[in-house]
C-alpha cells in the first residue's frame, strides 16, 4: 500500500480496512471521492478507475502535476526562515492567479511537509496561514514517479460537489470537513447547509455510498433520516489547539 505523498489532518488511512469488504463487492464500478484530502483511503483500496475530488485548487493541482512525473527543484529544508520566504512566494503565486504551475505544485508540497501539523488553512483573502510545524526531521520526497503510473489511471478534479458527474453503480466515499471542527480547510469553508446539501445529494445516488463524519447529534439524525444505515466507530483523534488526543466518535453512514 503506497503511503500518502502529504501529511492530511483527518486522514482516513485507519478506515481503509473498515471499507474495503464493502469496495471489494464494488471492484467493477468507478470508485469516487467528492472530497479526497490526502488520498488516504485511495491508495489503501487501490482501485483502477476513480474520480476523485476536491474543492481546494492547491492538492489538486499537486495530483495533477505527480500524474505527469513532478520532480522536485525547490530548496527543501526544515527552517523558519525559509519556510517563510516559500510561504511569501507561495500567497504571491496565488495572489497572481499563477499557483497552478509547477512551481505552485512544489511549493505546496514543501508547505504541507513542513507546516504545523500538515494543517492547510487559508485566511479569507485566499493566502495560505500555516505557521512553521515543529519537526525534528523531515524526510522530502523528491521524485514522484512511483505515484506517477498509479496517479495516471485516475481523474483528478477541482468542483464543487454538486458539479460532479456520477454514473450509476459508482461506488462513492465521502468524507466532508467534520462537523464542529475545523473548516477553514478552503476558502469559503463548509457550513452546516453545505453538509445538508451533500448528505442529500448522496442519499439520491443510484449505487454504493459511504459517509464519513464526526458522530455530532445533529449529523447522525442528518444521516438517519435521509435513510442510511449509521455504524459508530472510535477513530483516531483530530487536531485540537488543546493538545487532546483521545479518540473522537465518528459515525459511517452507509446506503447499498
Amino acid at each position: 500500500m503506497f503511503k500518502p505523498p502529504l501529511k492530511w489532518a483527518g486522514g482516513k488511512r485507519w478506515l481503509v480496512s473498515q471499507l474495503k469488504p464493502l469496495w471489494e463487492e464494488n471492484t467493477t464500478h468507478r470508485y469516487v471521492e467528492p472530497f479526497c484530502g490526502g488520498l488516504g483511503v485511495t491508495l489503501g483500496l487501490q482501485p483502477r478507475r476513480a474520480l476523485l475530488n476536491d474543492v481546494n485548487p492547491h492538492l489538486i493541482n499537486f495530483y495533477r502535476h505527480v500524474q505527469n512525473g513532478l520532480q522536485m527543484s525547490l530548496p527543501m529544508r526544515n527552517e523558519e526562515d525559509l519556510f517563510y520566504r516559500h510561504r511569501e512566494r507561495f500567497n504571491q503565486l496565488i495572489r497572481q492567479g499563477e499557483a497552478h504551475t509547477e512551481e505552485g505544485a512544489q511549493l505546496f508540497y514543501y508547505l504541507n511537509r513542513t507546516c504545523f501539523n500538515g494543517l492547510c488553512r487559508f485566511n479569507k483573502g485566499g493566502d495560505f496561514n500555516v505557521p512553521f510545524g515543529t519537526y525534528k526531521a523531515i524526510n522530502y520526497a523528491t521524485d514522484f514517479s512511483q505515484y506517477a503510473a498509479v496517479f495516471r489511471q485516475w481523474t483528478f478534479s477541482n468542483r464543487d460537489v454538486e458539479a460532479l458527474q456520477f454514473e450509476p453503480g459508482d461506488f462513492i466515499y465521502a468524507d466532508p470537513p467534520y462537523d464542529v471542527e475545523f473548516t477553514t480547510y478552503s476558502a469559503g469553508g463548509f457550513s452546516w447547509d453545505d453538509q445538508v446539501r451533500t448528505a442529500k445529494l448522496l442519499a439520491d445516488h443510484r449505487g454504493t455510498v459511504v459517509i464519513s463524519n464526526q458522530a455530532t447529534k445533529r449529523i447522525i439524525e442528518l444521516y438517519q433520516n435521509l435513510g442510511f444505515e449509521l455504524t459508530f466507530l472510535d477513530g483516531p483523534r483530530r487536531i485540537s489547539c488543546t493538545g487532546d488526543r483521545t479518540a473522537a466518535r465518528e459515525v459511517l453512514a452507509i446506503k447499498v
